[in-house]
């Protein structure tokens, strides 16, 4: 199929007025200007004359699936609220791909999203990046797994253990929770370590019994998965670079709602999944909450995506909170960026999707508008080279 007489916003590179997209086998094969176009049109491609190409986008943070649309504690599987510390906990087995929210994802042009568990335990397993449209099967949706680990600092865990009357009912055994169990996964992993070093020896020590929950903690302790902080407050985000610090994780931090506030006290090149851009301070964590976070992130050097949170915002409304964080802001390339390239980059998948680019995921886009105008949807959706 080809895409021509179309206007392409690649993201990774400069626009063209008037190109053509070339897609085959779900993928991207060539793209450029009209005069570059390999073939005559044909019955099955597009005219998109008057339209704009945009990567599918993509959220970099959100619920969907595991918090189930128009369902009570039947279709809500997003928190384990019965231990603390679930690392071993995967997204994968809770992310119901059939859920109706996947389909307005789709249809308002969110290609991927990062999903899993909520923020009720200091850790709480393991995200995935996973397709919006595809399989009815979600293993046949998935495009890594696991993303990253899942770890919640602030109100959430307090608020939640609090009315249990358990650990943790404060900050410090919030921090306590995640410290002890990275102890235990080092320890575990040393322990392994000296075994394999030993084995058929004279000096041979024992195995160490299988601990699923340290298990689930090498993959983060070797940096091969980031840790993902649920941080709000600016404490709790200085909090996370601690831990960070401490066990030299690979980090992102999740809302950083504050963060525009102690910008000059982080890492210049700290990545920050901003959001839900819009909503009310609906907890004392959220009264600094201010739709410029993103441009004061940005301009203290900060890298930003923006996500939804979905549930608690629709996530169809993604492109409506890039524009948010506009009017707070942004540029548009920056706004784009953070629904695209910046999110795939992040998650270490910006070789499949967040781009229009050759080789790429055909995930398209085309807006008869821009594509942060509240009042436009997309006029065309592909996914994998599919006009859905």
């Amino acid at each position: 199929m080809i895409i021509y007489n179309v206007k392409i916003v690649p993201v990774t590179g400069e626009n063209i007025e008037n190109g053509f997209i070339e897609t085959e086998d779900g993928k991207i094969k060539n793209l450029g200007n009209m005069t570059d176009m390999p073939r005559k049109a044909e019955s099955g491609d597009i005219d998109a004359s008057g339209l704009t190409a945009y990567p599918a986008f993509i959220d970099a943070h959100c619920h969907i699936g595991v918090f189930a649309n128009g369902y009570g504690f039947e279709g809500d599987d997003g928190n384990e609220e019965t231990d603390p510390a679930t690392p071993q906990l995967r997204a994968i087995d809770a992310v119901n791909p059939m859920d109706y929210c996947f389909t307005e994802a789709a249809k308002g042009g969110i290609g991927t999203v990062i999903t899993g568990m909520g923020s009720a335990n200091p850790i709480g397993g393991t995200f995935i990046a996973m397709k919006t449209w595809g399989s009815k099967r979600i293993d046949r949706r998935v495009i890594k797994n696991p993303v990253a680990m899942k770890m919640a600092l602030g109100e959430n865990p307090k608020s939640v253990y609090h009315e249990k009357e358990e650990t943790p009912t404060t900050r410090m055994a919030t921090a306590a929770v995640i410290r002890e169990n990275l102890f235990k996964a080092k320890r575990y992993m040393e322990e392994m370590a000296e075994y394999e070093k030993t084995k058929g020896t004279d000096d041979e020590t024992s195995r160490p019994d299988y601990d699923i929950k340290c298990e689930a903690l090498i993959p983060v302790l070797n940096r091969e998965i980031k840790v993902h902080f649920h941080c709000h407050r600016a404490d709790d985000i200085f909090t996370a670079v601690r831990l960070a610090e401490e066990f030299s994780l690979d980090y992102v931090l999740i809302h950083a709602t504050e963060g525009g506030l102690i910008a000059d006290e982080l890492d210049k090149g700290t990545q920050c999944v901003i959001g839900p851009v819009f909503g009310d301070r609906c907890k004392p964590e959220l009264m600094n909450a201010d739709i410029a976070n993103g441009k004061k992130l940005t301009d203290g050097g900060m890298e930003i995506a923006i996500c939804t949170d979905h549930p608690e915002n629709p996530i169809q409304y993604l492109p409506s909170m890039a524009g948010l964080a506009m009017r707070g802001g942004l540029t548009e390339k920056q706004a784009l960026e953070a629904i695209t390239i910046n999110p795939a980059r992040f998650c270490g998948i910006e070789d499949r999707v967040g781009s229009l680019e050759t080789g790429k995921d055909a995930d398209i886009v085309l807006f008869s508008g821009t594509f942060h105008d509240i009042s436009k949807t997309p006029e065309i959706v592909i996914m994998n080279g599919e006009v859905i």
